[in-house]
C-alpha cells in the first residue's frame, strides 16, 4: 500500500468518493468537482488517495487550512473526511487493512510541513463513519460538540489553540407570503450533502412558482458564521434530511404536501 497526492486524472473518482459505480455519487459529484477545483486553487486544499498493492485506489482523505473551512479556529488544518471505500460494488471493500491509519498520518506529516500548529477533524460520536472514537485513538482529543457531531483536535504545538463549532444562529431568509419555501445551506464538499441540495433543486422545480428555492453559499467561512450551518435544506424551516439522504420521491412528497396546504 502508499499514499500519493491526488492526480488531475483521478480528481473525478475522488469527487465521487470512489464510488464511480454509483448513481447516487454520479448525481452530486459535479458539484463537489466545483468545490475541489477551488480549493486546491484558491484556498490551500490539499488531497490524497491511498492505493493499494496492485494500484487500485480504495481510500482518500481531503484537507486545507482550517481558516478556509467550515470551522472556527486558526493555526491548524481541518480534515472534511476520510473514506475507506467499503462495499462490494466496484473496487470492493478495502477496510480493515490500514488505509485510514497511513491516510491520516501523511495528511498530519504534510500539515507540519506546511507549518501547522496542529491538526483538527470532526467525527459522530456514535460507531458509524467518521467515528470520532476513531480519532481518538490516534491521538485527538474532543475541543467542542454540537449535537452529535464531535470536534476533535491534535496540536502539534504548546501555542495551538483548540478550534470549534460556529454557534447556531437560527437565522433564516424572510419567508415568502404565499409560497412553500425550500433553503439550502451548500458548501459543496459533501457528496451526501450535494444529494440532497442537488434532489431537492429539482424537485422544487417540478412545482413552479409556488415554491421558492433559495441557495445559500456556505463554501466561505463568514457565511457559516453569519447563518449557524454549513449544510443544511430546510423546507418552510424544518431540517429535510434527518439521517441518510431520502430519495428524490421522498422529497417530492414533502413539498407536494407542503404545496397542496396552500390552496
Amino acid at each position: 500500500m502508499r499514499v500519493i497526492d491526488l492526480p488531475e486524472d483521478k480528481k473525478d473518482l475522488f469527487c465521487l468518493c470512489l464510488e464511480d459505480w454509483s448513481a447516487d455519487a454520479k448525481e452530486s459529484g459535479p458539484k463537489r468537482r466545483q468545490w475541489l477545483d477551488r480549493g486546491m486553487k484558491h484556498h490551500g486544499l490539499r488531497a490524497k488517495l491511498a492505493l493499494d498493492d496492485d494500484g487500485v485506489e480504495g481510500g482518500m482523505i481531503q484537507y486545507g487550512p482550517i481558516e478556509h473551512s467550515h470551522v472556527d479556529g486558526e493555526g491548524l488544518y481541518f480534515i472534511y473526511c476520510i473514506h475507506v471505500h467499503g462495499y462490494k460494488q466496484g473496487r470492493g471493500n478495502f477496510r480493515k487493512r490500514g488505509m485510514g491509519k497511513a491516510l491520516l498520518a501523511a495528511a498530519e506529516q504534510d500539515a507540519r510541513a506546511l507549518g501547522a500548529s496542529g491538526m483538527a477533524s470532526w467525527g459522530i460520536w456514535l460507531p458509524f463513519w467518521m467515528k470520532a472514537s476513531w480519532f481518538k485513538k490516534h491521538g485527538y482529543r474532543k475541543a467542542d460538540r454540537q449535537g452529535l457531531a464531535v470536534l476533535l483536535w491534535k496540536p502539534f504545538r504548546d501555542d495551538a489553540r483548540p478550534p470549534r463549532w460556529f454557534p447556531k444562529t437560527n437565522k433564516l431568509p424572510a419567508p415568502v407570503p404565499g409560497k412553500v419555501d425550500l433553503t439550502a445551506f451548500s458548501s459543496g464538499w459533501c457528496l451526501a450533502q450535494n444529494l440532497v441540495y442537488e434532489r431537492a433543486k429539482r424537485a422544487a422545480a417540478e412545482f413552479g412558482d409556488a415554491v421558492v428555492f433559495r441557495e445559500i453559499d456556505t463554501s466561505a467561512r463568514s457565511a457559516v458564521a453569519e447563518w449557524g450551518v454549513a449544510d443544511e435544506v430546510l423546507l418552510d424551516g424544518e431540517v429535510l434530511q434527518k439521517g441518510p439522504p431520502p430519495s428524490y420521491e421522498a422529497i417530492r412528497k414533502r413539498i407536494a404536501r407542503r404545496v397542496a396546504r396552500l390552496k
